[in-house]
């Protein structure tokens, strides 16, 4: 039984962890807003049928 609880241990560590970590970027990390410009080819709007 030891080993199961020292597995199951480890599963709640490493899940916590987890959870810890996407709080933390959550309250931290503030997103930037900018503007995105995609750049389309002419070609691919207007095709030119033969």
């Amino acid at each position: 039984m030891p080993t199961l609880f020292r597995f199951l241990f480890f599963c709640v560590t490493a899940a916590a962890a987890v959870y810890g970590l996407m709080f933390a970027l959550v309250v931290f990390v503030e997103p930037r807003e900018r503007d995105v410009v995609v750049r389309i080819p002419s070609e691919r709007v207007n095709p030119q049928n033969p």
